[in-house]
């Protein structure tokens, strides 16, 4: 959206672009209690939202980012409030640790903080990209079982490695009629909902009854239409995820470090390639891809 232009927000130039960083603490201002120099760190994308519900209203929309309302991460060095940093997990090097604040929270999010999932349930994720892996990711750590959609079969193999338990192209047959086929009709208990548009309407048939829809992504498009009948006796919860907290990013991290999860990271850039990383980002990612300053 930064780079189309189409950010909800006007931004303040000369613009730092990027919301997700790891690093270390290079220094701390007078009466900094949260950090001390040597800490190794990671960003928050909402820097004011610690907790509960952010601050803001039904007219003013929470849209207060780094990278966006905030001068983003996207440099050697940034000053940033305390209270916008959370401790880099232990499991992590920088790079895998720079993935959570964004992709990783909003599937922890989606999952977690707000789906509260439980081992058995199904969970079907839509595409490969940093948000549906690290879902997936997560998914399985919790005793989930994954079904996967995308248009590519060699992505779909690299899912099942990575402990998806069904793979369906999505450009080769109906993808909620194979969910429904795959669960015996049941439906699926958790759709992460990364397409938006028309699409909308395929996750709501193929979700089961009294089951949820994550809505995270709108490439497909911002407006969405529903029939009545099926959302009214199936009666989903359908969210949107708007990534997440710093309360809930702690847990993700501690999770992180728990249960050995590793970031997918499909490529790493460094600062003098960030055309080709935009680039490759276009084109979709498996997974990650990271900008390193060495």
């Amino acid at each position: 959206m930064v780079i189309e232009g189409t950010m909800p927000i006007p931004l303040s130039f000369p613009f730092t672009p990027a919301s997700d960083m790891a690093g270390v603490v290079e220094s701390v201002g007078e009466g900094v209690t949260r950090f001390k120099p040597g800490a190794r760190v990671i960003s928050t994308f909402f820097p004011e939202w610690i907790d509960g519900k952010p601050q803001a209203d039904a007219r003013d929309l929470p849209y207060k980012t780094s990278g966006g309302y905030f001068q983003g991460m996207l440099a050697e060095y940034v000053v940033v409030n305390e209270n916008a940093l959370v401790a880099s997990p232990e499991t992590l090097n920088d790079a895998e640790a720079s993935t959570l604040p964004c992709a990783g929270l909003t599937a922890w999010f989606a999952l977690v903080e707000r789906g509260q999932l439980r081992a058995g349930q199904s969970v079907l994720v839509q595409g490969t990209g940093g948000v549906a892996i690290f879902a997936l990711q997560i998914a399985k750590a919790h005793g989930a079982e994954v079904i996967v959609t995308s248009g590519s079969d060699e992505k779909l193999a690299l899912a099942k490695k990575l402990g998806a338990s069904q793979g369906v192209n999505r450009l080769k047959s109906d993808w909620a009629e194979e969910a429904l086929a795959l669960t015996q009709d049941r439906g699926i208990d958790h759709i992460i909902e990364t397409v938006g548009g028309e699409n909308l309407k395929h996750s709501l048939r193929a979700v089961a009854v009294h089951g949820r829809i994550s809505v995270i992504g709108v490439l497909a498009g911002t407006d969405i239409s529903l029939p009545a009948g099926e959302l009214l006796l199936k009666s989903p919860v359908i969210q949107g995820i708007g990534v997440g907290h710093r309360r809930a990013l702690e847990d993700f991290v501690r999770a992180v470090d728990v249960t050995g999860l590793k970031p997918v990271i499909e490529h790493r850039y460094r600062f003098n390639e960030l055309e080709q990383a935009l680039e490759h980002l276009d084109r979709g990612a498996f997974g990650k891809i990271v900008l390193t300053r060495e």
